[in-house]
């Protein structure tokens, strides 16, 4: 018996960004999107597979949010009973003397069905709460998905963090023996003479100095695995990380993403689509403001049986009914159906300004990940270079060191300069695959599964 719907035609807002993706590269029509990309397929090393199904299904956030869409659901139930009358049983009876002078005493009894103050929704205004609770539902479903598309990235990132650790842990350990033994040089020909004691106590110093960036290393290394844990929500697998002291370079690359256009963010992202949910709802919400300045009809109605015995309560002419309809008109109530209006209005224009805020996030989030895929490879190449020049470098100040050619002061700066390139390379690798991970993420990928 619902009637008419106040709730304002939806059109989508348009879009808040430029047509393309700058960095976007060729067209790439007929190309698998992101978010249809299974993560097994996208993250094809077994040990990061393993921590990724960890963490779906240890995760809190990730459990938080499956239990979210449980209460939106339920509360989308209680909303969308409203449009049906809730049907009781009741039975009473009644035994009194009302006066000890009075007559002697009385006895009513009655069984019957009913409801009470059932709403006839002949303006909408319960069906516009239905269906503003069903788009919070339906909002909270597209955040459980964004959770565990955030989840899966930052599961992957995690682990790629930890291998470039043990990479640059392995890269100081080798940077601390060479700079031993060239203080264990340095101080025999301190001894005897041939160098400085500035070369010998410079060279104590950059010795030192690896030693407390191997331990600063260390504790970050520990301190990035303790972080995976609370990911997967669980300690962290030993073969999750075997052979990382190979660190990033022995990993396979991960699959080519093609951009897209913007417009495919609309359908792909779910944290675009929980937006749009909530400004669906906020929508709704109007309607139901507009149905309060018209009447609501109400029905009372019961039947049953009704008699001054209880013996008579199932006897022919017993039978009982009561049916009673009441129509309220708001006259006057100081402006608050006005301003409850105004007030969801308001409300729709705060839900559009956050959705496209929204797109205008993923839009940038999209574009600086393009900008690392554009940039990235071609730094490392660089960086790869500079450190095999500082590798021949040291090799031949060392020698020259070590026949007398060149000072120690030499080969320390060809250390020192070998050693940061070496940790710029390591550290760019780690960021170039992470960039990877982010570009997938941001393009909607991670919900798809086999």
């Amino acid at each position: 018996m619902s009637g008419c719907s106040l709730i304002p035609k939806y059109e989508r807002p348009e879009a808040p960004v430029p047509a393309v993706f700058p960095n976007a590269g060729p067209s790439s029509a007929g190309e698998p999107l992101a978010s249809t990309i299974a993560w097994q397929d996208f993250f094809t090393d077994p040990r990061l597979q393993k921590l990724i199904e960890l963490a779906l299904a240890n995760n809190r956030d990730l459990r938080v949010a499956v239990l979210n869409i449980e209460q939106a659901r339920a509360q989308f139930q209680i909303q969308r009973s409203a449009l049906f009358p809730a049907v009781d049983a009741s039975a009473s009876g009644n035994r009194q003397r009302p006066s000890l002078l009075g007559p002697g005493v009385s006895e009513s009894y009655s069984v019957g069905l009913g409801f009470t103050a059932w709403e006839i929704d002949f303006f909408g205004r319960i069906a516009s709460l239905k269906d503003s609770a069903l788009a919070q539902y339906l909002a909270t479903e597209e955040a459980r998905k964004a959770t565990q598309i955030s989840l899966i990235a930052a599961v992957a990132n995690g682990w790629l963090t930890v291998l470039g650790d043990d990479e640059v842990l392995e890269i100081t350990r080798q940077t601390m023996a060479t700079r031993d033994e060239s203080l264990k040089l340095t101080k025999l020909r301190f001894d005897n003479g041939v160098s400085s004691e500035i070369d010998y106590r410079f060279a104590e110093a950059q010795a030192e100095t690896a030693r407390a960036t191997y331990a600063q290393q260390q504790r970050v290394r520990m301190q990035n695995e303790n972080a995976l844990a609370q990911l997967i929500g669980a300690p962290v697998p030993p073969e999750a990380i075997v052979g990382s002291k190979e660190g990033l370079k022995a990993l396979a690359p991960m699959q080519e993403l093609p951009a897209g256009l913007p417009s495919d963010l609309l359908g792909e992202r779910p944290d675009i689509r929980a937006a749009e949910q909530q400004l669906i709802a906020a929508n709704a919400d109007i309607g139901a403001a507009r149905a309060n300045f018209f009447p609501r009809v109400t029905l009372t109605s019961s039947v049953g049986t009704a008699s001054t015995e209880f013996s008579g309560l199932f006897k022919s002419g017993s039978k009982a009914w009561a049916f009673a309809p009441q129509i309220t008109l708001p006259i006057f109530n100081a402006g608050a159906n006005q301003a409850t209006l105004d007030s969801a209005r308001a409300g729709r224009e705060i839900a559009v300004a956050q959705y496209e805020k929204t797109i205008q996030t993923a839009f940038r989030e999209v574009a600086d990940a393009l900008a690392g895929r554009a940039t990235f490879d071609d730094q490392l190449r660089a960086l790869v270079a500079q450190t095999n020049a500082e590798e021949i470098r040291f090799r031949l100040s060392d020698m020259r060191y070590r026949n007398g050619i060149a000072s120690g002061l030499d080969l320390l700066d060809a250390q020192r300069s070998l050693f940061t390139s070496q940790l710029a390379t390591a550290q760019t690798r780690q960021s170039l695959l992470q960039n990877q991970v982010t570009l997938y993420k941001t393009l909607g990928g991670g919900w798809a599964t086999h």
